[in-house]
């Protein structure tokens, strides 16, 4: 395995279960619904981004899905990091709770131009 599998594996896994602990944190944790409150953000859409989350998380990590689904994970991801820091920011809160998601997109990008490099690789 080269080095490039490897940053790819690793990134990818890191996002993925990232996504996962999020996902189910949003489900079972009464405090994502007041953070989400804090946020000005309805109730349902907290059940509609866990269910994104899940999903996509294992999109990104199972090698025989089709890579057009990937792009789609990828740019969702992508789409809710952003936001996430925007919405923190827009909210007052500290400047590590705009910091976090941004952090996650940078390793979001690392998986994702690993990602391109590995399928170049073995074609």
């Amino acid at each position: 395995m080269n080095l490039f599998r490897i940053i790819y594996w690793v990134s990818t896994a890191m996002i993925s279960l990232l996504m996962l602990f999020s996902a189910f944190s949003y489900f079972v944790n009464p405090e994502i619904a007041v953070g989400f409150k804090h946020l000005g953000f309805p109730d349902y859409f907290r059940v509609e981004l866990g269910a994104a989350k899940l999903v996509g998380s294992f999109v990104i990590l199972i090698p025989q899905i089709p890579q057009q689904f990937k792009e789609w994970a990828y740019a969702g991801f992508g789409i809710t990091f952003i936001s996430a820091a925007i919405a923190h920011s827009q909210s007052g809160d500290p400047v590590s709770m705009v910091i976090a998601p941004l952090v996650v997109f940078g390793i979001l990008i690392v998986s994702y131009v690993f990602y391109h490099n590995t399928r170049q690789s073995s074609v």
